[in-house]
């Protein structure tokens, strides 16, 4: 299973795409642990969040990168380069695009 994370504008473009193997291990430690955000993330099909919602997204994966494995933390720290960007300009959403 694949999920890559893509900042998507309104038009539908992708303005950035990100893939790390490690990214669905993410999402299930979020799912373990809880998370109401990235523990909801769908691994076969798209899940949307929008800039109001990082403000949520965004503690999330800190706190996911906090002890995680080199190559889970490389993942978060990867997302959260996207996540700046969506919050750079409106119209600009944080997708994790499930295989």
């Amino acid at each position: 299973m694949g999920i890559s994370v893509v900042v998507r504008v309104f038009s539908g473009e992708s303005e950035a795409r990100f893939w790390h193997p490690a990214i669905p291990a993410v999402c299930e430690r979020a799912s373990s642990q809880n998370l109401p955000l990235l523990g909801c993330v769908d691994p076969y099909d798209d899940t949307v969040f929008n800039r109001a919602q990082l403000r949520i997204l965004i503690p999330e994966l800190q706190a996911l990168a906090e002890g995680a494995a080199a190559d889970e933390a490389e993942a978060v720290r990867q997302i959260l380069g996207l996540t700046a960007q969506v919050q750079r300009k409106p119209h600009r959403y944080l997708v994790f695009n499930g295989d």
